[in-house]
């Protein structure tokens, strides 16, 4: 029996660990590229809530790991059809990027809108999905200029 729990949990855990973000290079600067992502995010109805610089809160510790910076940004449409099926949803919302450096250039980085918000009790043919990996690849898209 406890072979079988523990058969069962590793799965679970492989599972979860499996799920892999989302990498979209880009040909700027981490900082080019937040811009770029922040005029694309408005540009499509949304609203960015604000950038963590993981990257200058880190160099004011006293150690360099380069430019990573996390976009927190949201669409009220989306929001609402999200939050319509299941408000707990809201625990992980707003929707959120990563830009990181990657030597000359950086990359985007973000998780599939289903392994996001997987937990939640939201159909998994609702057209909500859809409109959210269509908006996160073409706002993602439109910062690669």
């Amino acid at each position: 029996m406890n072979r079988i729990l523990l058969a069962a949990v590793l799965t679970v855990v492989t599972s979860a660990a499996a799920a892999e973000p989302v990498i979209v290079p880009t040909s700027g600067s981490a900082d080019e590229t937040v811009g770029h992502l922040k005029a694309a995010v408005e540009a499509h109805g949304g609203r960015v809530f604000g950038v963590i610089d993981f990257g200058a809160t880190v160099r004011g510790a006293g150690t360099d790991i380069g430019e990573v910076q996390l976009v927190i940004f949201g669409d009220p449409l989306i929001g609402a059809q999200l939050l319509s099926a299941d408000r707990m949803a809201a625990l992980d919302l707003p929707g959120k990027i990563l830009v990181y450096d990657t030597g000359p250039d950086a990359a985007m980085a973000y998780e599939r809108p289903e392994e996001m918000l997987a937990e939640w009790d939201i159909p998994p043919d609702a057209p909500v999905w859809e409109a959210m990996s269509r908006t996160l690849e073409s706002i993602t898209s439109a910062a690669t200029r």
